[in-house]
């Protein structure tokens, strides 16, 4: 759970709260679970909705800019090791990387989707958006990533 408020509002701080939050929340509203899905999935809902709430909030605070992350990624490029597991390590930051600097739609896409294991149904509801447009989203979010991997030169040392 705290897992996945990190991936949404990048603060350990911040899931650190949210994670709170929702045990309160989850306490507080537990007449109103039904038993119809298991309880951790009821409380991974209410983890996403109130760290989508938070990074909504956050995101009028502060802003990241592009260049920050560009320089993130050049600094994983000039890292150089011929261990394989170097380089796995170093792709897989640069993926993150790379889904950080994607906009807010499908970087959250792509993360509910991907990395939280839900569903397209499910990251439609999540983001009150149709499952139709939920399907599109997901695909140009997985172009655009793939597009700013194939750049990097780590990418084509496969």
């Amino acid at each position: 759970m705290y897992n996945t408020a990190l991936r949404i509002v990048k603060d350990q701080a911040w899931a650190e709260d949210i994670m709170q939050e929702s045990f309160l929340s989850a306490f507080h509203k537990l007449d109103q679970f039904s038993g119809i899905v298991t309880f951790g999935a009821w409380l991974k809902k209410i983890v996403i909705n109130k760290s989508l709430v938070a990074y909504k909030k956050q995101k009028k605070e502060a802003h990241t800019s592009i260049e920050n992350l560009e320089h993130k990624m050049e600094v994983v490029v000039e890292l150089e090791d011929s261990d394989k597991a170097a380089l796995n390590k170093k792709k897989a930051k640069l993926i993150i990387l790379a889904i950080e600097s994607l906009n807010e739609n499908y970087r959250l896409s792509l993360s509910l989707h991907l990395l939280e294991g839900l569903t397209h149904e499910e990251v439609s509801e999540v983001l009150g958006i149709s499952n139709a447009n939920c399907r599109t989203t997901f695909s140009r979010a997985k172009e655009q990533l793939r597009k700013k991997l194939e750049e990097d030169p780590i990418w084509k040392n496969k």
